[in-house]
């Protein structure tokens, strides 16, 4: 019998099947069924009706977004810089902000809180903010690495085109390497904006009684309310495949433009 690569993804389809697609179908299942089984749609009403459960999702956007959008003003300009400036030992400087990630989370958030503790005081007092510095201290390394890459593999012809045509410096970065680099930025925001929705374990360790949608969903579950908890996963599933979707969409138009000028 003549061995076919295809076989080579046997493993593949079972880690799937195990890990994947029956977590899935347990998740639907408990989505549109009661506690005795029966097929219903309350679970999905009272998602839209449960101005708890709405007002944990706009309070999980809201630390999302402004996490994102710090992490994109504090990644941007030192990811340019790496990538264009004449910089010795970039690795060097690269690796300093990825160390942290090898260390363990929980030690990581500990460390914070101390500081954060020796500057604030009663840590309490400032939930928002505690959750937006312990976010973006946690997902930077997630920001930095994207749009370090995409820059440094930028044409350096486009820029000297720019500049045979008269555009000053600033001009060339506006026109050229700002929309070549969106998909590093787009790459970097899908990997921020997503786990900050549901990294209650920061908010946990600082402080902060309030509730993001991990935290939220877990209380479902701690309560034994599969139904409801999965309800509430299955939706915000399909909030993070929409978004990603969005994303990877405007990737690809980022992609032919920069294809075009090229």
């Amino acid at each position: 019998m003549r061995f076919s690569r295809k076989y080579l993804g046997i493993p593949y389809y079972i880690f799937l099947g195990l890990f994947v697609i029956a977590p899935l179908v347990v998740l639907f299942y408990y989505a549109f069924t009661n506690g005795s089984g029966q097929f219903t749609l309350m679970n999905f009403a009272g998602f839209f009706t449960n101005p708890n459960t709405l007002g944990t999702l706009l309070y999980s956007f809201a630390i999302a977004a402004v996490t994102t959008v710090v992490c994109v003003l504090l990644a941007y300009p030192l990811a340019y810089i790496l990538a264009t400036g004449r910089l010795r030992r970039k690795s060097g400087i690269i690796m300093i902000f990825v160390m942290p990630m090898w260390i363990n989370f929980s030690l990581r958030i500990t460390a914070l809180k101390e500081v954060l503790t020796f500057l604030e005081g009663n840590l309490a007092m400032y939930p928002f903010l505690n959750a937006v510095v312990g976010m973006t201290y946690d997902f930077l390394p997630f920001m930095i690495l994207p749009i370090y890459t995409t820059i440094s593999r930028l044409d350096r012809s486009l820029l000297e085109a720019a500049a045979d045509l008269g555009a000053n410096e600033r001009e060339a970065f506006l026109k050229v390497t700002l929309p070549l680099s969106m998909p590093g930025v787009m790459s970097g925001v899908s990997m921020v904006f997503l786990p900050a929705m549901t990294n209650y374990v920061v908010l946990d360790m600082l402080y902060n009684s309030t509730y993001i949608m991990g935290s939220l969903i877990g209380s479902y579950f701690s309560a034994y309310n599969w139904n409801g908890g999965s309800m509430i996963a299955l939706i915000l599933l399909g909030i993070i495949c929409l978004f990603t979707y969005l994303s990877d969409s405007d990737e690809g138009q980022n992609n032919t433009r920069g294809g075009a000028l090229l």
